[in-house]
């Protein structure tokens, strides 16, 4: 239901105030791409290498959070948000680890 509000003519308005974009999008978004990101480097990635380019994939993931929260354009809860997306992407990068870490100890 749309409300009547003052425009800077002194006229009334009665459209309605555009809802703000939902950020809970961005979040998950990160949180696929560090799936992504883990997939290939435990295919792509020499075993040896590995931690090194997860390392370099949360990194990626940190950068791509803040990214996209800026894109968002939402200046509430930034902060909250970024960590959001951060830890989430640290949580399934570490679980791509460990995941990689009980394969290696399964005698070929």
């Amino acid at each position: 239901m749309a409300h009547l509000t003052a425009c800077q003519n002194g006229r009334m308005s009665s459209t309605p105030e555009l809802a703000p974009r939902g950020s809970f999008g961005g979040i998950v978004a990160v949180w696929v791409a560090a799936a992504l990101i883990g997939t290939a480097i435990a295919v792509f990635a020499a075993p040896g290498q590995r931690a090194v380019w997860l390392a370099i994939g949360m990194a990626g993931c940190l950068v791509l959070a803040f990214a996209v929260q800026l894109w968002v354009g939402r200046p509430h809860r930034f902060i909250a948000r970024v960590a959001f997306s951060t830890l989430g992407a640290l949580v399934v990068l570490g679980l791509i680890s460990a995941g990689l870490g009980l394969a290696a100890l399964v005698p070929a």
